[in-house]
């Protein structure tokens, strides 16, 4: 059951996100119209999207990887440098904008990252007089936004995969940008911020092909760009929305002590000592499916670009979620992916209703709780178990060989570097199994290739002494009947329907896609085993009963929540096999003779049965009793009361007379 569980969450992990959109999400989360239809070039199809319930499990575990990492490396805060170049205490400093300061915006884009040509007409975007620092009730909408949108005619050079930038300058009424210009220029009257707008993405071309006839349904013109360009392509794509965010805020921050990730925004004057507004490029709401390539068809370039005051606690929400430090070590490709999940989480805080959406986080909570408790007693119950009668040992292997091509499969396909490390713990999680259903030992003295030792397996002997194997056996012997014909059908299936790559793809993919189809029948030889014995008493029921209820909860949002229609069958057929489960345990309520998981039984200990021993007649001889029966005969004896005398009267003496028994001695010394 957890083997097809953990197939079945692979599977759904490696969907690729994808999908259109009919209107642009524009940077506060509002759509915006669309881009003329001539600037807007063909995407390719689109993919399913994973669903909701699928991120948010993912990004709760991320959270929890990101916090674990940084927790193991951050180390004690380094002492701040309290005293400043003389020795004098660091004062509080100040922002170089006081409240309601009256400042003028000037945009510029040019194909440079350093600006200086102010001169030019042509690079300035737009230029907005007037504005009130720390207003939020002017605008069109009365709520401090300004916004302006433009065609931008771009150069040949950013056809062909250049870069473009925007540079954003604040300065007090009055003042101009331009240091050329000496006698309207002043450095603490104007704060500068840049970027670039444009985003380069990798662009993936898998090269597959029918194996038997050598046709493939891919674009002839992406074959040729694979071909030019290599299996990966970095591309620059655009967005047509930017928003630039002054934050409101007015903090007395002290130079060295203002905490990460906020200190890369806040910039101080290196003289005075205060610090410059801070800027912020806000492009949160640009989901990464509304970005399309940059190619020499497109002449111009559409862009929105919008003024918003921002908010010292959104803002510090905005940095948090755009920092990603602890990730480093893992390279740019994961940033990507991780960029792409997000979206779904975007697109569920947009759309989901408010009530659902709750309810979603909760579950998910509850679903990852379950999750760690089910995995904490897997293991406890495999480390504490010393006898296995009653368990299916072939499918613990059978398990193993599950995991090992599902972590084939997901580095064949280049999956997510997280579900990577998941799977990969699993296989190590199963293989550690098979060292307490199995003696494995070393063979030092036949070794591999004269190398390495040779591993040996034996069965254990609480598993071959019992009707266990016999029953496992032939529940696997019944199991072939069924698995290996509908292995041959989907491999015919499979060689003649659909593409690979090549024939270890072939052969992955196809071992993959059955197991997610039928790997549910792997958990009836276990059912098979306890029909059997008539007997549950074998089985971790407490692990067992956790992953039911995340079954449950996976039922729940499979029909809550759009998702592929194998995944819906995949949490049914599970529900089934554990009824039947339960079913067995209803009907094996009690079996006092079962040993369960801590080698203890039921059946009370019974006291030896009485053995009846006839009184000797006076001068006979008898054998002599074994050890074992005089003792416990004379324990008998000695619990027992003597009888008590009757009386004897005339008729009593002709009778013959009983000799009294021995005592418990006199037995002993015969």
């Amino acid at each position: 059951m957890a083997a097809a569980q953990e197939a079945d969450g692979a599977g759904s992990a490696v969907v690729a996100a994808g999908g259109g959109s009919s209107g642009q999400v524009t940077s506060n989360g509002s759509v915006g119209r669309d881009p003329p239809a001539e600037t807007q070039p063909q995407n390719p199809p689109p993919q399913p999207a994973p669903n909701a319930w699928q991120v948010i499990k993912g990004v709760l575990f991320r959270i929890f990887i990101i916090w674990a990492i940084s927790s193991w490396f951050r180390r004690g805060p380094a002492p701040q440098d309290q005293a400043g170049p003389g020795g004098a205490p660091r004062v509080a400093s100040r922002n170089l904008f006081p409240k309601d300061t009256l400042m003028n915006l000037h945009v510029y884009i040019s194909e440079h990252e350093h600006f200086t040509d102010f001169n030019a007409t042509s690079a300035l975007f737009w230029e907005q007089q007037d504005l009130v620092y720390g207003d939020w009730t002017s605008g069109e909408n009365s709520d401090g936004c300004y916004e302006h949108f433009a065609e931008l005619d771009i150069p040949q050079s950013v056809q062909q995969n250049g870069s473009i930038y925007i540079h954003v300058y604040f300065t007090k009424s009055g003042f101009h940008p331009d240091p050329r210009q000496k006698a309207l220029y002043r450095r603490l009257a104007t704060v500068h911020m840049s970027r670039m707008i444009n985003k380069y993405k990798r662009r993936r071309f898998q090269k597959t092909k029918n194996l038997l006839t050598g046709e493939t349904e891919a674009d002839p013109e992406m074959i040729k760009r694979a071909e030019d360009y290599g299996p990966v392509e970095v591309i620059s794509h655009w967005h047509p929305n930017i928003t630039i965010n002054i934050v409101d805020d007015h903090t007395p921050w002290v130079k060295g002590s203002v905490p990460p990730p906020l200190d890369q925004y806040v910039k101080f004057d290196a003289v005075s000592g205060d610090y410059y507004p801070i800027i912020y490029f806000n492009d949160y709401w640009n989901l990464q499916k509304d970005y399309y390539p940059i190619n020499e068809s497109l002449a111009s370039l559409p862009l929105r670009v919008s003024f918003c005051p921002l908010s010292l606690w959104r803002w510090q929400l905005y940095a948090a979620q755009s920092a990603k430090s602890p990730w480093n070590f893992l390279g740019d490709e994961l940033y990507e992916q991780s960029d792409e999940e997000q979206d779904s989480v975007k697109v569920a805080l947009l759309e989901t209703n408010p009530y659902l959406l709750a309810l979603t986080i909760i579950v998910s909570i509850v679903h990852s709780v379950f999750e760690f408790l089910a995995f904490k007693n897997d293991i406890q119950f495999w480390n504490s178990r010393q006898s296995l009668e009653g368990l299916s040992v072939r499918s613990v292997f059978f398990g193993v060989f599950q995991s090992f091509v599902v972590l084939l499969y997901i580095l064949d396909n280049e999956t997510n570097f997280v579900v990577q490390v998941s799977v990969f713990i699993g296989v190590l999680i199963d293989l550690w199994k098979i060292t307490k259903v199995m003696d494995v030992r070393l063979d030092r003295e036949h070794k591999v290739a004269g190398l390495l030792p040779r591993p040996t397996f034996q069965d254990k002997s609480t598993y071959v002494e019992s009707s266990t194997k016999v029953y496992d056996d032939m529940a696997f012997r019944y199991l072939s009947w069924i698995l290996f014909p509908l292995l041959g059908c989907y491999a015919v299936y499979s060689l003649l329907y659909l593409e690979h790559k090549g024939w270890y793809s072939w052969v992955l993919s196809m071992l993959y896609g059955f197991l997610l189809t039928f790997g549910f029948i792997t958990m009836t030889p276990q059912l098979f085993i306890n029909y059997k014995l008539k007997s549950v008493a074998h089985l971790p029921w407490r692990m067992l009963t956790y992953k039911a209820l995340n079954t449950f909860i996976d039922d729940l949002f499979a029909f809550v929540i759009k998702m592929p229609v194998m995944y819906r069958i995949g949490c049914l057929r599970d529900d089934v096999v554990f009824f039947i489960y339960l079913y067995q345990r209803w009907i094996y309520r009690v079996d006092p003779t079962r040993v369960n998981e801590f080698g203890m039984s039921g059946e009370a200990p019974t006291a030896a049965a009485p053995v009846a021993e006839a009184p000797p007649v006076a001068g006979a001889l008898s054998s002599a009793p074994s050890p074992t029966t005089t003792t416990e005969a004379a324990r008998e004896e000695a619990s027992t009361p003597p009888p008590s005398q009757a009386p004897q009267g005339p008729s009593s003496a002709s009778e013959p007379q009983e000799a009294p028994p021995k005592p418990a001695e006199d037995k002993k010394r015969d």
